[in-house]
């Protein structure tokens, strides 16, 4: 079977379901990402560039406006369209895709839920545009997940909020484009005793911000991730999010939505590993055959398809029912470990069959490995989501409601 074959069968698996526009959408997602986004993966890997170029060419396209209404520059589509452009940026360059779900997903989109008329006006147009990128300021040393263990505080004072505290882990955080960062905190303590937690708009130029350096990560090196410091931050009291007590609550939500798109852009990385170890198999050599010849090689190359498969099949029906308005929260959770789990087991078996070429950093299996841990830990971890699907069937223990909000 021939490059050009196997590529077109891939289209055809892809686009399996799809509609006449979001087919149309992975295919132009596609060619950009083999046109443009690959060919300087591993030299940006290497540097640990950040690349401006490839985000401004990817606001051209529209793809930061995805999920978001035209009234705020947007392209009127939704996080079925945004998972579509992911799975196909992810397949070849993992640090690319979860710059544009960190900015869609995570950045734009609490303004977009729960920011008022003035919010949305201010920050959506250059955040939709792609021209700004905003972070989500949840984790902390003591806090994720755990509510409860927030640190960040943020006082009232003659009509501004002072906020003092760190977060960390924040993607898109420190860039020359970085607008903004929610920012959860400490706002008072509710009736019950309990830590009140609300959600402010935090700008990354205003004084006592700072956007510490970048960390030195196993992988995604072209991403931008830093922790973050607020002393004595200094914001308009007009810069609350939403309703103040409900900030915890509300950023949950935004992760219930990103984990549907974090499952899509994993399962880019389960396909790519396929593609990748499909190629490779047919053209490595060994005893006078191609390894895809060896049921070795052939059923490992079988189960890794089976497992993008079933993450795609996974994300795609969790997006649907999103869509519909009902309850998904159970589906964000599957679709979120089983592909998770499909990157990071392919990632291996891919490495595998490339063997000693596998493990050099060059090729995109080796890039793939380093990265797709990551994914079995953010926007919830594997733990968290099984915790998150035992409740769901009533399995819940008296401990697992602590830090709610």
């Amino acid at each position: 079977m021939s490059p050009q074959s196997v590529s077109s069968t891939r289209s055809s698996i892809a686009d399996d379901g799809l509609s006449t526009e979001l087919a149309d959408l992975r295919r132009t997602v596609e060619e950009f990402a083999n046109e443009v986004v690959d060919p300087k993966a591993a030299d940006n890997y290497r540097n640990h560039t950040f690349d401006y170029d490839i985000v401004a060419q990817m606001g051209d396209l529209g793809l930061f406006g995805l999920p978001f209404s035209e009234e705020y520059g947007g392209m009127g589509g939704d996080y079925f369209a945004l998972g579509v452009a992911l799975e196909e940026l992810a397949r070849v360059d993992q640090s690319v895709a979860i710059t544009l779900e960190g900015g869609c997903s995570l950045g734009a989109m609490p303004i977009y839920r729960f920011g008022d008329e003035a919010q949305k006006e201010r920050w959506l147009p250059d955040l939709v545009a792609g021209r700004a990128l905003a972070g989500f300021g949840l984790t902390e040393p003591g806090a994720g997940s755990d509510a409860g263990g927030t640190a960040t505080t943020a006082k009232l004072d003659d009509g501004h909020w002072v906020v003092n505290g760190s977060k960390q882990f924040i993607t898109n955080s420190g860039t020359d484009i970085t607008s903004l960062v929610t920012t959860t905190a400490v706002t008072g303590t509710r009736e019950d005793g309990r830590k009140e937690l609300s959600a402010i708009i935090v700008p990354t130029d205003t004084p006592g911000f700072t956007a510490e350096p970048a960390y030195d990560k196993v992988g995604w090196n072209s991403s931008d991730t830093h922790p973050l410091s607020y002393d004595d931050v200094r914001v308009p009291e007009a810069n609350l999010l939403g309703t103040r007590g409900r900030g915890f609550a509300q950023f949950l939500s935004i992760l219930a939505e990103g984990r549907v798109a974090i499952a899509a852009l994993a399962t880019g990385v389960a396909q790519g590993c396929v593609d990748e170890a499909v190629s490779y198999a047919r053209q490595r050599t060994s005893f006078g055959r191609p390894i895809a010849e060896y049921q070795g090689i052939s059923f490992k190359i079988a189960r890794m398809e089976a497992r993008a498969w079933s993450a795609r099949q996974a994300w795609r029906s969790a997006a649907r029912k999103m869509l519909t308005g009902a309850d998904f929260s159970r589906e964000a959770s599957i679709a979120k470990m089983l592909s998770a789990e499909a990157a990071m087991d392919n990632a291996r078996d891919a490495t595998q069959v490339f063997g000693g070429a596998g493990y050099m950093n060059e090729t995109r299996v080796a890039r793939h490995y380093r990265d797709s841990k990551i994914l079995e830990i953010g926007e919830g971890t594997t733990e968290v989501q099984l915790m998150l699907i035992a409740r769901s069937l009533g399995l819940e223990g008296p401990e697992s409601g602590k830090g709610r909000s």
